[in-house]
């Protein structure tokens, strides 16, 4: 089955300032594919939620829908930050948008595709700060960890771009490089040139489930230099393709009977490996996904025994590295 595009993050966030000018980049969004031929088109819907209650049209922020590059369309003045604001029981005003994927150009008004990521905006009630008074953190990267996901089996691809637009765009004056520190042979790639991170080959969930690399920062003011190191972490998601397998390759056990056993005795076990899935919930679907037969003609066998299912999380080390798998014993 072919889910199609997907975003390698849930949420992104970012800060807006009053009277940043219109055309002021906010942050870029990234997709991944599916397929080879997927391009990716993103769309913003004309509502903003307030407070997680309220909707408002959206008159200052829009996307690039060809790069994903959020920015501000028009300059968010006092006026707008009240109206944006108000009735806002939190001490930092959130806005929340939503992004939209498509793999075709998006019609006037499309809000219903069902892939989609959420943009909380925080509206800070002040003039952008001077890049000379903020941190090495605050000039590098946000407020957001820097974690995503990457289905496995899929094309590769980029997604993410370690520059802030905003930052970029307002400190012209300074310095900023980035390095992204990995292991050798890991599949990710950093581009200088762009700021750009991308997977650089398909992933194997069975293989590895978690990459964890470090985002490392420079910034030089005048003969300053600052720098500041943060996690940058890859989480694989599973797709179901891998068979079940037998510690001893054998799908039936000999179940032996002695005369006067107690209700409840255990007669024969058989287990069953699976490294492509964890227990899910509720625990019935994953007790549907295989099934124990007892194999008779004899009503009065099916009658007296019966096979019961448990199972349990269990971490398998292929190449040295942990995959959670489930083990299903009968």
């Amino acid at each position: 089955v072919a889910f199609g595009l997907y975003f390698p993050r849930k949420e992104y966030l970012e800060n807006v300032y009053i009277d940043e000018p219109a055309g002021m980049p906010l942050l870029r969004i990234h997709a991944l594919r599916d397929t080879h031929e997927e391009v990716a088109h993103f769309h913003l819907c004309q509502n903003l939620i307030i407070s997680r209650a309220r909707s408002h049209e959206n008159n200052w922020f829009q996307i690039k829908e060809k790069t994903g590059l959020l920015y501000l369309s028009k300059s968010l003045d006092r006026e707008d930050f009240n109206v944006l604001s108000a009735g806002n029981w939190m001490p930092l005003p959130k806005v929340m948008l939503y992004v939209f994927l498509s793999s075709h150009p998006f019609q006037e008004k499309e809000c219903d595709s069902a892939m989609r990521t959420t943009v909380f905006l925080s509206l800070i009630n002040a003039t952008a700060p001077a890049c000379s008074s903020l941190t090495a953190r605050q000039l590098c990267f946000t407020e957001m960890d820097l974690s995503f996901h990457i289905k496995e089996n899929k094309p590769p691809g980029t997604f993410h771009q370690l520059q802030l637009p905003s930052v970029h765009h307002l400190c012209q004056n300074l310095s900023i490089s980035y390095k992204l520190l990995a292991a050798e042979g890991l599949p990710f790639r950093y581009n200088e040139n762009t700021t750009s991170v991308r997977v650089t080959q398909r992933l194997d969930r069975e293989e590895r489930e978690r990459y964890e690399l470090i985002a490392k920062c420079t910034v030089r003011m005048g003969f300053r230099e600052m720098q500041v190191e943060v996690p940058f972490l890859v989480n694989v998601l599973d797709e179901d393709d891998s068979p079940p397998f037998l510690p001893n390759g054998t799908d039936t056990t000999d179940a032996v009977v002695e005369f006067n056993r107690k209700e409840g005795t255990v007669i024969a076990t058989l287990t069953v490996y699976d490294a492509d899935t964890t227990p899910i919930y509720p625990l019935e679907s994953s007790r549907k996904k295989y099934t124990g037969t007892i194999v008779t003609d004899d009503p009065w066998i099916s009658e007296t025994f019966r096979v019961e299912h448990i199972f349990d999380e269990i971490h398998f080390s292929p190449n040295g590295s942990q995959v959670r798998g489930t083990r299903h014993e009968y």
